[in-house]
């Protein structure tokens, strides 16, 4: 497997590798060997002009203290009361993991639909994202007042490490010569943590009011490339850089999942084994930003979203957390008892704790809470609904598919993929959706298959829902994934938080399964229910099974076939032309294929239901 790096600079190449790569070398036959690779995302919306919030506002200007650590940002967009709308950044949990408080805002390559700022150009380069401040009265002040903003930043986090032609810049808006950068961080050999940073503002030139400022990106606007973080922003009077830090204990990282081995489950699987599903400790953790401990009490509930029925409370006090350190918190659980009238249910599991955190002027109780949702619906899922990058198969007729384990066998209706864009629009190509069998821990017989064409989502962290025309029955383990059918890839989303997923990823070498070791996350696939099933699955259609072989091989011009179930059979060159498509009659075993070259072919052949067989074919 090639592990592949979005900026194009570092390619690690395992000793597996490179055997395979002389295998394939000595056979002449790349699609042995089919590659997945992370890519970084991208959408299908084409704007090609980076958009500048307009500093001037109508309303009256803010007044200090000006205090934002996104953890009041609904969505994915910077709250309107602090911030110009038109920024592109995306609002998030998940991108960093030592950020200072709940929630940070991420600068990248991409708007705040999540699509590129440039579709035509992938390695051109621009201003990206850019946040300005609402306006703020800082009239009547002079530099007697010690006046700072402090903010934390970090580059790289979970995505792309800025390279040394990137930056990160803040600037002020002078009430005579326009927008001034005060501050400046090149990209590249950077370390992935966050930094406090510090800024006075004395200059008359922005005492004012209607005073603004700004943080820009500069990079690859492309796609999600040259990521940059900011967290915890404070302007305010009678600071010093000698007691820099903020009198704050906040929630920070994502809640984990209630699940053992998902993120979300259908409700008549979890009622199948409850203890089995549940996960032993639900977490997340606590961060004291001052520089003196503190002594805090937690709370923890689940709760359902829509009829606010509490299942669990637990209380835990004198939780000692060190000055300017973390600290884990965790809570073991037990199964909750559902009305058996209920056919789904949403759980809502909420971290919240009990400080004296202080700012004259600022609430800093909004990340004294942190929560996670998990759903009992219809649909099993290891991803947390983020996709930090997108993952392909860059070989024409290669395949992935993903395990699930069931309490029980039931029916898959369809799937739901988390379609991302990178590089270039595929929207309408084709691939087909795959439900395989399992046999020794890996994929077996096809089920079930279904082409279908690209589409994205409307928005960032979008599904796209794909049906079968009837519900598959499947056994206790199954597996979900794609054929890719063209030259060129279509990606899917890929979790970089969840690592829930990570050992359940397997792709097809041409001939034979194999588990996929080096990608560390979760595919954002997500199969759901369909109608109930009645009993254990067996199987009651006809399989392709060793008799869909094809014969002699090597091959001088006639192939032939034992199976009286084919409906078509279809040979490709290694570059994935078609070069036949035959359709048998039902009693046909044989066909001329005269007018191939000597070499190595796919040939296809499928049953036209739920059976899929591929194979190798040599002409000489």
């Amino acid at each position: 497997m090639k592990r592949y790096y979005p900026s194009s600079k570092h390619t690690f190449y395992p000793k597996r590798h490179i055997i395979l790569t002389l295998l394939l070398m000595l056979f002449q036959c790349q699609l042995l060997y089919a590659q997945l690779k992370l890519v970084p995302l991208a959408s299908d919306y084409e704007d090609d002009q980076i958009s500048e919030p307009n500093h001037l506002r109508t309303e009256a200007s803010l007044n200090l203290p000006f205090f934002d650590d996104f953890s009041t940002s609904t969505g994915a967009s910077p709250n309107s009361k602090n911030w110009l709308p038109g920024s592109g950044v995306y609002i998030n949990n998940t991108l960093t993991n030592s950020h200072p408080s709940l929630n940070i805002t991420t600068f990248d390559g991409l708007n705040s639909t999540g699509a590129p700022y440039n579709v035509i150009n992938p390695l051109n380069q621009n201003f990206t994202d850019t946040l300005t401040s609402q306006p703020i009265n800082l009239a009547n002040r002079t530099a007697a007042d010690s006046i700072y903003l402090s903010f934390h930043w970090m580059a790289k986090g979970l995505g792309e490490l800025p390279d040394s032609s990137d930056y990160f810049q803040l600037e002020f808006l002078s009430k005579a010569n326009g927008w001034v950068t005060v501050w400046k961080q090149d990209g590249f050999k950077l370390d992935s943590v966050f930094k406090r940073q510090f800024i006075r503002i004395s200059d008359a030139a922005y005492l004012y009011d209607a005073f603004q400022f700004r943080f820009r990106a500069y990079g690859r606007n492309s796609g999600y490339y040259d990521t940059w973080h900011l967290d915890y922003i404070y302007l305010n009077t009678k600071r010093s850089v000698k007691q820099p830090y903020i009198f704050d204990v906040a929630l920070r990282k994502p809640v984990t999942s209630f699940l053992k081995k998902y993120t979300a489950m259908p409700l008549r699987q979890y009622r199948a084994n409850p203890q089995a599903a549940l996960s032993d400790s639900i977490k997340t953790d606590v961060v004291n930003n001052f520089n003196n401990f503190n002594i805090l009490t937690s709370t923890f509930t689940i709760t359902d979203a829509s009829r606010k029925t509490e299942y669990f409370r637990n209380v835990q006090m004198s939780i000692y957390v060190e000055a300017l350190k973390g600290k884990g918190l965790g809570i073991k659980t037990t199964p909750i008892t559902i009305n058996n009238n209920l056919d789904s249910l949403k759980l809502i599991s909420k971290f919240v704790v009990t400080t004296t955190d202080t700012i004259p002027g600022v609430n800093l109780k909004t990340n004294d809470s942190i929560t996670s949702r998990t759903d009992l619906t219809d649909y099993y899922a290891y991803d947390d609904g983020s996709a930090e990058y997108g993952v392909q198969v860059n070989q024409k007729l290669g395949r992935v598919a993903v395990r699930y384990t069931l309490a029980k066998p039931d029916t898959i209706g369809g799937v739901r993929l988390a379609m991302v864009q990178f590089n270039k629009d595929v929207s309408g190509q084709g691939f087909t959706i795959q439900i395989f069998s399992n046999k020794n821990g890996k994929p077996d017989k096809v089920l079930a298959q279904r082409s279908v064409a690209a589409r994205y989502p409307a928005g960032r962290n979008g599904f796209i829902d794909y049906a079968f025309s009837s519900s598959v029955a499947v056994p206790d383990t199954f597996y979900v994934g794609w054929l890719q059918v063209n030259e060129q890839p279509v990606t899917i989303g890929f979790d970089r938080n969840s690592m829930l997923g990570k050992d359940v990823i397997f792709y097809n070498l041409g001939t034979e399964w194999a588990r996929e070791t080096s990608l560390k996350g979760s595919i954002m696939i997500r199969p759901y229910l369909g109608k109930k099933a009645a009993g254990v699955v067996t199987g009651n259609e006809p399989i392709l099974t060793s008799d869909a072989n094809f014969y002699p091989n090597p091959n001088r011009g006639t192939i032939s076939w034992e199976s009286g179930l084919l409906t078509f059979i279809e040979i490709y060159a290694l570059n994935g032309a078609l070069m036949r498509r035959i359709a048998p009659a039902k009693d046909q075993r044989s066909v001329e294929v005269k007018g191939l070259h000597d070499g190595i072919y796919i040939i296809k052949s499928s049953d036209g239901k739920r059976s899929f067989s591929q194979k190798m074919l040599f002409v000489q």
